[in-house]
């Protein structure tokens, strides 16, 4: 008995943060449905942009390339976290951490480079298939 009763002292704030977000989740739901409006037409469902009727279908081809910029910038982003936390510590990792870091970013001129060799941002008017990465 003691033991449910130091369980239920230790964890109650818990439980009481868990199950009071997941009430006042459902409560700002339901508030919307009952109180939110609800008109039916038409025109309802057709994408509406600026006042200019849409022609045609908004699913447009990319090519891969677009997706491989958004990775190579996902990518370069990540490293800029990195090198902002090696500045905030440089004075306590000294000069082998200066190293490490110049081979971190060595590392990263070198995936550049083989990016610009490869042609990847040369980007192209004509799309031919053997063109694209």
């Amino acid at each position: 008995m003691l033991e449910n009763t130091n369980f239920i002292a230790q964890y109650w704030a818990f439980y009481s943060f868990i199950i009071g977000g997941f009430s006042i989740c459902f409560f700002m739901l339901s508030l919307s449905w009952l109180c939110g409006g609800k008109s039916f037409s038409r025109n309802k469902h057709v994408p509406f942009e600026s006042g200019i009727n849409s022609l045609g279908d908004c699913r447009l081809p990319f090519t891969v390339k677009f997706y491989l910029i958004a990775m190579l910038f996902v990518i370069f982003d990540v490293e800029a976290l990195y090198l902002y936390v090696w500045t905030i510590n440089i004075y306590k990792i000294g000069w082998i951490g200066f190293l490490e870091v110049m081979i971190f970013i060595f590392s990263l001129l070198l995936g550049l480079f083989y990016l610009v060799k490869g042609n990847l941002f040369h980007w192209s008017v004509n799309h031919n298939s053997e063109n694209d990465v």
